[in-house]
């Protein structure tokens, strides 16, 4: 299983950014993922996900207790309302998501260059407990840029419809297309593991086979002690042992 948890999915806990943006609400950064679903648990305090997807735009209220997922392609920003929003995320395809497979909603120019676009999205201290001022102001410059693009395929969306997604789908698409031989060996040795294990152990249930039962085991994940800066807040992870 390496550092996945059940079904090869990602756990990590996010407080929701705090930042004030330029229309004066608190937030992350807004994205999509490429090739993975996430889905929010929410722990504490109140907020908003908007969203840009097949429907158009969605304002979903989060509360504790709400559970919402999103697949990939859906632009979302979360919304810090209440200022200590907090929620648990749960994320397919563990490893993927570190490897790239969100685009942020930065403007056309910066999204038609590969290159541009990597320099703007890259944040040279992640450290979110080292009190260094420049990490966070790097942080939130690329957190503003991100809405500065969001900004204007919201209005796109909200005026002509979902069709408006189209040229930010097809160049996040560009942006990632170089990475997927990666992302295979991450999905092998993940979720189309975990899947085959499944597999076969349905043939032996099937043949009234337990052997397999004999090997069963408890495992516990370890709760990293420092947060980093991520796109939609400070993220807390966890991380199993192979004890």
């Amino acid at each position: 299983m390496g550092s996945t948890f059940p079904g090869a999915t990602g756990l990590s806990e996010i407080s929701i950014y705090d930042w004030p943006g330029a229309d004066g609400t608190a937030g992350g950064s807004p994205h999509l993922h490429t090739a993975s679903t996430e889905a929010y648990v929410v722990l504490q305090g109140s907020g908003r996900l908007e969203t840009l997807d097949s429907r158009g735009f969605t304002s979903t209220p989060l509360v504790p207790g709400v559970v919402l997922w999103f697949t990939p392609g859906t632009v979302h920003r979360a919304i810090n309302d209440s200022g200590d929003l907090r929620v648990l995320v749960v994320m397919q395809n563990a490893g993927l998501p570190e490897h790239g497979d969100a685009v942020m909603t930065f403007p056309p120019e910066y999204l038609a260059d590969a290159a541009r676009y990597s320099r703007a999205a890259a944040l040279e201290h992640k450290d979110a407990d080292a009190g260094l001022a420049e990490a966070e102001e790097a942080a939130r410059r690329r957190r503003d840029l991100a809405l500065e693009g969001y900004w204007s395929l919201k209005q796109a969306v909200l005026a002509t419809g979902p069709a408006a997604l189209a040229d930010f789908h097809a160049a996040a698409a560009r942006l990632v297309s170089d990475r997927t031989g990666t992302w295979a060996d991450v999905l092998a040795a993940g979720a189309a593991r975990q899947a085959e294990v499944t597999r076969q152990q349905l043939a032996s249930l099937d043949l009234a086979e337990s052997a397999y039962l004999g090997n069963a085991r408890t495992t516990m994940g370890k709760r990293e002690n420092r947060r980093t800066y991520g796109m939609c807040g400070r993220i807390q992870t966890w991380e199993l042992s192979d004890n």
